[in-house]
């Protein structure tokens, strides 16, 4: 595999963006950080990609933004807030959906990033290296996906989770399954990390179940593993997920809550208004919009920035969705054993 310019950064043991400006703008670097990039770089046989063509004026108040779908009411309220906060600093706001498909998101992340005077990448199916060397010189702010190397913004489920596995233990709950998100999702590993270690501290045993689409129709097609596994709790990757498991446990004539306890994740404006109402871990996504705008000129206007990572606490929201463990629950249960 050729060398990257994250390797050249190693190497030369700098930030990647002081690598990048070694080979963009040369004249920025101090004579003894040019002379390590520039040596590290021959070492590896790194070659640099050629020069961008002049951009028109413009692009300076350009700034991509990137979500995996649009169509998910979490991605647009994290849009929304983006715009807002690009509008506050007259940019404009390009944005692309890549209809979670690491191929296209690369495709666009190299399109956007010779265009725009920053981009930011939400919930990215890619490893943030493979996003940073797409980028080059670009500067990028990366959110739910962790380097540290680039500014992130990270939902943090550690509130959340654990009060949620604390809320079902306090219900009687005692076998509780989780429903995965995508196999390519840092937030979904990252769940997962945090659920097994909550659970384990409230005296849950948790069963994590396999990947989904995260939408209605991968919740939908959950159910029956959900019900199969003799939980009677279940927390979803995502509302949408956890919408589709309602909808397929009322298909297989299992209530909720009266047989099955539902959480969701995320908080997105449906699951007050769904049947019955969801109870779910809200996500501030409309904060990581507007931090990730921030962040970004921040680094676009210091050559000297230094990679920070911010990260937003989560809150349960009870609502219909989960109840006490009941005597037909646990008949139910049986039944399913």
């Amino acid at each position: 595999m050729a060398p990257t310019l994250t390797d050249v950064a190693k190497r030369a043991k700098v930030a990647l963006s002081t690598a990048s400006r070694a080979f963009s703008d040369p004249t920025r670097l101090g004579p003894e950080t040019l002379r390590k990039v520039l040596e590290a770089a021959q070492e590896l046989g790194y070659e640099p990609p050629p020069p961008r063509p002049a951009e028109a004026p413009s692009d300076d108040l350009t700034v991509a933004v990137v979500v995996p779908d649009i169509a998910n009411p979490v991605f647009g309220t994290f849009v929304k807030a983006a715009q807002a906060q690009g509008w506050h600093r007259r940019q404009t706001i390009v944005l692309a959906d890549t209809d979670f498909d690491p191929d296209r998101e690369r495709e666009v992340i190299t399109q956007l990033s010779a265009r725009s005077a920053g981009i930011v990448v939400c919930s990215p199916r890619l490893d943030a290296e493979d996003v940073l060397d797409l980028c080059g010189d670009t500067p990028v702010v990366l959110v739910n996906r962790e380097t540290t190397t680039a500014d992130c913004v990270l939902a943090d489920a550690g509130d959340g989770l654990r009060q949620t596995a604390e809320y079902l233990a306090a219900l009687g709950h005692r076998h509780v399954a989780y429903v995965q998100g995508s196999q390519h999702s840092w937030s979904n590993s990252h769940r997962v990390d945090v659920a097994r270690e909550q659970a384990e501290r409230a005296g849950l045993r948790l069963e994590v179940l396999g990947w989904q689409s995260e939408t209605v129709a991968g919740g939908t097609a959950a159910a029956a593993g959900v019900i199969a596994s003799g939980a009677t709790a279940v927390i979803a990757h995502n509302d949408l997920v956890a919408l589709g498991v309602i909808a397929g446990a009322r298909q297989l004539g299992v209530r909720v809550p009266e047989d099955l306890s539902v959480v969701g994740i995320d908080d997105m404006p449906l699951a007050a208004t769904s049947h019955p109402a969801l109870t779910t871990i809200a996500v501030p996504m409309d904060r990581a919009g507007s931090l990730s705008l921030e962040l970004l000129a921040q680094a676009a206007g210091d050559e000297r920035h230094q990679p920070r990572t911010l990260r937003l606490s989560t809150q349960l929201v009870v609502r219909g969705s989960t109840a006490q463990v009941s005597d037909r629950a646990d008949a139910v249960v049986r039944e399913r054993s």
